[in-house]
């Protein structure tokens, strides 16, 4: 099978090739952001909040089973 490129021998026809493919190498830094992470609790208060009102619900109802027509 001929090459495209006869007169280049083939060693240097590899340097290159080797150089090209390392040069596309993707680079990854790992580094600290420069603001701190901030986690936001709001959503374990809010379902706390709902299981004490639906407690309290709960206990009504026992109370007075016809209580918003319930029979």
């Amino acid at each position: 099978m001929p090459l495209l490129l006869p007169n280049i021998p083939r060693g240097i026809i590899a340097a290159v090739v080797i150089v090209l493919v390392a040069a596309c190498t993707p680079t990854v830094k790992v580094q600290a952001p420069d603001k701190p992470i901030e986690i936001n609790m709001n959503i374990k208060i809010e379902q706390e909040v709902r299981v004490k009102v639906e407690k309290d619900l709960d206990a009504a109802f026992a109370e007075d089973p016809e209580l918003f027509g319930k029979k």
